[in-house]
């Protein structure tokens, strides 16, 4: 595969190897045509306008001496008497500027002509081919310096010259008729051509050096920022996050660079934020595991330590243990989309008193007040498990950020056959530029990591994979020093009110 560079040389030296194949094909085939026809429509409005002029007798001289001498035109006058055209020595006008010399014969046969054809006749004549060449071997015999340069001469330079006429019978208003011949010449070309043909050789030539000289420049101007981001692209994927993608140029390699310089500062981000992650893991991982090690050492090497709170204090670190493992596993297999919901009618309602039957002992121990609100149970469809996993999450994001009341509010709403399910803390709350981020995997808004009373840390970002598999709406609010409110919205299947509790 051509590099980019290649290719746009290739693109432009193509690009105007097509233009002087449209220009010579235009001056090969078309210049000729294109000239009569334009000959042809300045004659035809010359001769409008003398017409006119004779046709009212106004400045008729004036007139023919102007459009005459504007558009190289020879003018005829010949008063009409006896049905033929008079003597024209005596009764035609010729333009001293433009003289073209008629045989009477051919002013008759031009008046017949335009007599047949109703008065008005437009066309073109050519020289008799003997009179051009008796024409030219006189020119030849003056100039030739020898009998084979008159020979090549003669051979290279014989044309016939054509003529566009019109001719025209008016009616003056004195009652009179004119005959009206205008002639302008149309040839000879071959010399004009010929000029034309060595300057478009000359241009050509020209063009071709300016095209590769300019393809060469811009294809250098264009690929060199691309190159240059493309260089600075392979440093980033050593993860050489200090690079920086600055090639400018035009406006969406400036936009690349940008989208580029984001992607970065988010790669950079991240990887912080997983090397974070791993060390608080580890840290919750190493602690349950030395507790275990360490109540089980002692089990086995000091008599009357094997107690039943020993061994609970043993089941509870590995339940912790297994909880942050299946909490890895799960987020990792929703975010991969290898989790699919299983969905079907359940009351949602009752998931969340099932929940808050977990929370009984730290209700009891730690003196946590969580509350339930709710006037009626409400069915949904949805995934059971999933949708647990959701509400026990936020309930146990609540109690970690409780605060100093340790009162954690869970509020069930019905409106427009959709359940809102809110979950609010009065802890420390979120300031709200990093708002938008606490769903992100990784993120954390206090960097001092700190073991939670219940659950793996990793809450919020299951709650969002889950949410967003249910293409459920999902938000939070918070005011700093006041608490946060982290709310959810389902379609409702069916609501029964009035449930006593």
């Amino acid at each position: 595969m051509l590099p980019l560079r290649s290719k746009l040389l290739t693109y432009f030296l193509l690009f105007g190897t097509i233009i002087l194949v449209v220009l010579w094909v235009f001056q090969s085939f078309f210049l000729k045509p294109l000239y009569t026809m334009t000959k042809s429509l300045k004659v035809e409005k010359g001769a409008k306008s003398i017409t006119q002029s004779v046709k009212y007798n106004k400045n008729v001289w004036a007139t023919i001496d102007n459009v005459a001498n504007k558009n190289s035109l020879s003018v005829y006058l010949y008063d009409v008497g006896g049905g033929a055209p008079q003597n024209p020595k005596e009764c035609s006008y010729e333009n001293p500027a433009i003289r073209l010399t008629l045989d009477y014969k051919d002013v008759l046969r031009y008046y017949e002509t335009t007599v047949d054809n109703g008065g008005t006749y437009r066309f073109t004549e050519s020289d008799d081919l003997a009179d051009a060449v008796k024409k030219r071997e006189e020119i030849f015999r003056q100039s030739a310096s020898s009998d084979s340069v008159q020979a090549k001469v003669h051979q290279a330079s014989i044309e016939l010259n054509e003529s566009m006429v019109f001719t025209d019978i008016v009616e003056r208003n004195d009652g009179r008729s004119t005959f009206i011949i205008i002639t302008s010449s149309v040839t000879p070309l071959n010399n004009t051509i010929d000029v034309i043909r060595n300057q478009m050789i000359l241009v050509s030539v020209v063009f071709v050096l300016l095209s590769i000289v300019f393809s060469v420049y811009a294809t250098r101007r264009i690929a060199k920022p691309i190159s240059e981001t493309n260089k600075a692209a392979k440093e980033l994927a050593k993860k050489h996050y200090d690079v920086d993608f600055n090639a400018r140029g035009y406006l969406e390699v400036e936009e690349l660079n940008n989208t580029l310089n984001y992607a970065k500062t988010e790669l950079a981000a991240t990887e912080k934020l997983q090397r974070e992650l791993i060390a608080n893991i580890s840290h919750d991982l190493r602690t349950p595991l030395t507790m275990i090690t360490g109540y089980g050492e002692v089990m086995r090497d000091l008599p009357g330590e094997n107690t039943p709170e020993n061994i609970q204090i043993i089941i509870d670190e590995a339940t912790r243990l297994s909880q942050l493992v299946n909490d890895l596993l799960d987020l990792s297999k929703l975010q991969s989309g290898a989790l699919q919901a299983e969905k079907k009618d359940f009351c949602l309602t009752d998931s969340v008193r099932e929940i808050f039957e977990r929370y009984a002992k730290l209700v009891e121990q730690d003196g946590f007040n969580i509350v339930f609100e709710a006037k009626e149970d409400v069915y949904i469809n949805a995934d059971e498990l999933r949708i647990s996993q959701v509400l026990y999450n936020l309930v146990n994001n609540a109690v970690n950020h409780a605060g100093e009341d340790k009162t954690v509010i869970v509020a069930q709403t019905v409106k427009d056959r959709r359940v809102r399910i809110e979950v609010t803390d009065h802890g420390e709350g979120i300031p709200a530029d990093k708002l938008p981020y606490i769903w992100d995997r990784y993120y954390k808004v206090d960097k001092e990591h700190k073991r939670g009373v219940i659950g793996s840390g990793l809450g919020l970002s299951i709650v969002k994979s889950i949410l967003d598999a249910h293409n459920a709406r999902y938000g939070v609010r918070s005011t700093p020093g006041k608490g946060s409110t982290f709310w959810f919205e389902m379609n409702v299947v069916s609501v029964k009110r009035h449930r006593k509790q």
